[in-house]
């Protein structure tokens, strides 16, 4: 059984969206104004931007360009979007890429480079640090929420990544 095929974006629109609050550290799944599902996430521990080699979560509006790891165990291990076969455990210092992957395809210029990037939605092996900025630059969830969401949305779900609103002077946080 072939695990790590990419399926492509189809021609129509999907009914849903994903929406990821940057200061919340939250993916949303919308259905219209209404949210259907929310996610504690991880996004980057080294803030936000589209340089390649930052390790930054880019912002703005994006497209699931593929969904890869269909019928892979969770905690499957992934390298090059392809399993390695090898299943995870939880913690350690590298920042694997498990489960399942959305791969992000950026419709702004300044996030044009994001597929380039290899800037996913993924699971993780540090499902500890989930909720707070501690990714190399992807969306990171736990792996049940993330076969969850893998089989919610389609490839060519729309997708925004919002940045925390500015702190206004004298505003204390």
């Amino acid at each position: 059984m072939a695990i790590t095929k990419a399926h492509p974006a189809p021609q129509t629109p999907s009914a849903h969206r994903i929406v990821v609050d940057v200061g919340r550290q939250t993916l949303r799944v919308m259905d219209g104004a209404s949210v259907t599902t929310e996610f504690p996430v991880s996004t980057s521990r080294f803030g936000l931007g589209c340089e390649e080699g930052s390790f930054r979560t880019p912002t703005g509006r994006f497209v699931v360009r593929a969904k890869i790891g269909q019928g892979a165990p969770a905690w499957t291990v992934f390298r090059a979007r392809e399993s390695t076969g090898e299943l995870a455990v939880p913690g350690g210092e590298e920042d694997l890429v498990l489960t399942r992957i959305l791969t992000l395809d950026g419709l702004d210029p300044g996030n044009a480079n994001t597929l380039e990037r290899f800037v996913y939605i993924h699971g993780t092996n540090q499902e500890q640090l989930i909720g707070t900025p501690a990714s190399h630059g992807c969306i990171r969830l736990r792996n049940a929420d993330m076969i969850t969401l893998h089989d919610m949305v389609p490839a060519g779900t729309p997708v925004e990544i919002l940045p925390p609103p500015p702190v206004s002077p004298g505003t204390s946080i």
